[in-house]
C-alpha cells in the first residue's frame, strides 16, 4: 500500500492507494498535478497516466473512494452524488478502475473548485 497527497489551494487530504496495476502507473506519474473540474459532488482531473479498464472496474463506489477514469485519463474523486446517481449513490459516468480510499472526511473535496489546481505526490 502506498500513501499519496492530494492537495489543492484551500486544503489537501491523503489516500491510502491498494496494490493495482492502474495504482503502479500512477505512483510512477507522481508527483504530477492538473487543472480540476466538478461533476456534482466528484472532483476529477487529468494526470499524465495510460492505463486500461480492470476487471473489477465498476460505476457506483462508496463516497472517498479514490478511482481513475480510464476514457479521460483522470484521477476522479466522488465525494456525493453526480448528475447520473439514483438517489445519494456516487455514480461515475463510466466505468472507473478503484485505486484505494481517501483517509478523512471527502466532503473535504467540497473545497475544490473548477479550475484550481490540484497536486498529487507521494508521502
Amino acid at each position: 500500500m502506498t500513501r499519496i497527497r492530494i492537495k489543492w489551494p484551500r486544503g489537501a487530504l491523503m489516500a491510502t492507494l491498494d496494490d493495482t496495476a492502474t495504482a503502479r502507473a500512477l505512483i510512477a506519474a507522481l508527483p504530477a498535478g492538473s487543472r480540476a473540474s466538478t461533476w456534482g459532488e466528484e472532483v476529477y482531473f487529468s494526470l499524465p497516466v495510460s492505463t486500461k479498464k480492470e476487471p473489477d472496474a465498476r460505476d457506483v463506489v462508496p463516497p472517498g473512494t479514490v478511482c481513475f477514469w480510464v476514457e479521460g485519463s483522470a484521477l476522479a474523486l466522488p465525494y456525493g452524488p453526480t448528475p447520473v446517481s439514483q438517489g445519494d449513490e456516487c455514480r461515475l459516468v463510466t466505468a472507473v478502475n478503484v485505486l484505494g480510499k481517501l483517509d478523512g472526511d471527502p466532503r473535504a473535496l467540497a473545497g475544490i473548485r473548477d479550475g484550481d489546481q490540484v497536486e498529487v505526490s507521494i508521502v
